[in-house]
């Protein structure tokens, strides 16, 4: 699992030292960091953090063609056999799935209805309704999102809290992302297990589990938002747990490369960090044509069938 080099984590400290504005934008495995100071300047990006949820315009692909169901099993087995030899507990399975669409990136990201949004370079558009972390008042916030159900099934909310699958994954995301926190910051604690928000997917509306887990940190930690980014990164609700050995399976499993998808984006104003988690991605080629990224946390109680019409169900604009 890759790292920060030196100089990317002392770029960053030193700006959060001088209180200088900036947007980060970080590739899954960190391969990728772009730190782009007083971002607001900058045409070739737009970017949201925590914004207003707005009615949808764009909502439908012209086309789209996940990958083949017999690939992807072979894919989840190898994972549910990992799981079994004890090199992984959750992990988060993903693939690119082939779109068209006449929308432009900056199309839709002007009509996404998310709270985290970026649009990057016309290379990448992201509209993320999940938080990564935050931190304000010397307090760091991060709001792990693991269980959805469709909010017109009949008793959908309870249906959802009383799936022993849904609170089992949640519960392990819960304590990865716990856990990460106290490398960061001290007296860490779960102020909110498994509450319920709707959120849009395409033309469906979602009922979604989040939790809210709390730490507290140095005065100064803008001092050190270099280091404390490398430190949490990847993201657990993304990768899965244990974190180290499940990204060294995901590589191997997925075959393909995520980029910046289930990267982060964050942005530091000069008092407080805020960031999410880089989902419902579409991407746009080289040579023009689209993917769009998306996937699901695979644990021993998951079946194939459902976990492959979770991932085409997450292609969606929204």
């Amino acid at each position: 699992m890759l790292g920060f080099n030196n100089s990317t984590i002392q770029e960053l400290n030193t700006l959060g030292k001088n209180k200088t504005p900036f947007l980060v934008v970080i590739s899954f495995d960190k391969s990728e960091i772009d730190i782009i100071p007083n971002p607001y300047n900058n045409e070739n990006i737009q970017f949201c953090i925590d914004g207003e949820e707005k009615s949808l315009v764009v909502k439908k692909f012209d086309y789209i063609k996940p990958i083949d169901f017999k690939e992807y099993k072979v894919q989840f087995d190898k994972i549910i056999q990992h799981i079994k030899d004890g090199n992984t507990y959750l992990i988060n399975l993903t693939a690119p799935t082939k779109i068209q669409t006449n929308f432009s990136l900056n199309e839709i990201y002007d009509n996404s209805s998310a709270k985290f949004k970026l649009y990057y370079k016309d290379k990448f558009v992201c509209f993320s309704p999940e938080r990564f972390i935050k931190i304000c008042g010397n307090k760091i916030y991060t709001y792990p999102m693991k269980g959805t159900i469709d909010a017109s099934v009949k008793d959908a909310k309870n249906k959802l809290l009383n799936n022993p699958k849904e609170l089992a994954e949640h519960t392990m995301v819960v304590d990865l992302l716990r856990n990460d926190l106290s490398i960061v910051s001290s007296n860490v604690r779960v102020t909110n297990f498994r509450y319920i928000d709707k959120i849009s997917a395409g033309e469906k509306q979602l009922y979604q589990i989040s939790s809210e887990i709390v730490g507290d940190m140095e005065e100064n930690w803008y001092e050190n938002i270099g280091s404390i980014l490398d430190e949490l990164l990847p993201a657990g609700s993304i990768t899965g747990a244990p974190k180290r050995s499940t990204v060294r399976i995901i590589q191997d499993v997925e075959e393909y490369d995520r980029g910046f998808f289930t990267g982060v984006f964050g942005y530091f104003d000069g008092i407080s960090f805020d960031s999410g988690v880089m989902i419902r991605f579409l991407q746009k080629n080289d040579d023009g044509n689209m993917v769009y990224k998306s996937g699901g946390g695979i644990t021993l109680d998951s079946n194939v069938s459902q976990e492959y019409e979770e991932l085409i169900s997450k292609v969606y604009l929204a």
